[in-house]
């Protein structure tokens, strides 16, 4: 399945879920928000991005000034499901190749799919969590969720609260589903304080395992750092420290 597949059926599983919801349910994970205002945020967030790739920007746009950027009364679930749609043709009509501004520098324009299909997997965790149903989904795209969020992070200055793991540490992601390989296992460190990471298996500070969508919902936060559902090996003090100083 392409990315722009994925997003399209992310949306669609987030608003099966969102349509017979109560839209006043908070979401725990996302302290302070209720399911109504997720949908609001995950659908403006599109036309945001769609906004962005159509005007080629070249620096951020104001969320505030994207057109229908709130959802109708009458179809929220409607709205939200266009969104795919606004953000994939935007990319096709400028070009996929064709840098565009992202809080991570100039990309090429499709980078902004491939962020929305990940904010849309995990917003939809948050959806799940809220509503206390499971949380279900393929292990080749959670683990690209794992990815893509490094890749995030690499983007980044380090830290105020100092570098999210010592410069001789590195932290082990181990992805324990069938077949994902090499894409399943992640090897993290800091470089001069900053996080890099590879694809790759090794001895670490500490080892992580569990399946590639408890490691999604944990790199984000949605689980404890000590969930059952997780093995730490080594030390979980530095697992915990560098979850503390990468939020989102």
């Amino acid at each position: 399945m392409d990315t722009a597949t994925a997003l399209v059926e992310e949306n669609r599983r987030l608003g099966e879920l969102l349509r017979t919801a109560d839209p006043a349910t908070p979401v725990p994970t996302c302290p302070e928000w209720t399911l109504k205002q997720l949908l609001t945020h995950v659908g403006r967030g599109y036309r945001w991005a769609a906004t962005i790739v159509r005007e080629r920007a070249d620096e951020r746009v104001d969320i505030r000034t994207v057109a229908d950027g709130k959802p109708p009364a009458d179809d929220p679930v409607g709205w939200l499901a266009e969104g795919p749609r606004l953000l994939v043709e935007a990319v096709a009509d400028t070009g996929a190749d064709v840098p565009v501004w992202t809080f991570t520098g100039a990309k090429p324009a499709a980078w902004w799919i491939r962020r929305w299909l990940h904010e849309t997997t995990v917003h939809r965790a948050d959806a799940t969590i809220a509503l206390g149903v499971p949380f279900v989904i393929e292990a080749g795209l959670a683990a690209d969720g794992v990815s893509e969020w490094l890749d995030v992070l690499a983007s980044r200055r380090v830290p105020d609260a100092g570098p999210a793991l010592p410069e001789d540490a590195t932290l082990h992601l181990h992805a324990t589903d069938d077949g994902l390989g090499t894409a399943g296992e992640w090897l993290v460190r800091s470089e001069g304080g900053r996080v890099a990471w590879e694809h790759g298996h090794g001895k670490g500070a500490a080892a992580v395992r569990g399946s590639a969508a408890d490691l999604l919902q944990a790199v984000l936060r949605r689980i404890p750092a000590d969930d059952p559902r997780l093995q730490v090996l080594g030390d979980a003090a530095a697992w915990r420290t560098w979850l503390e100083r990468t939020p989102f």
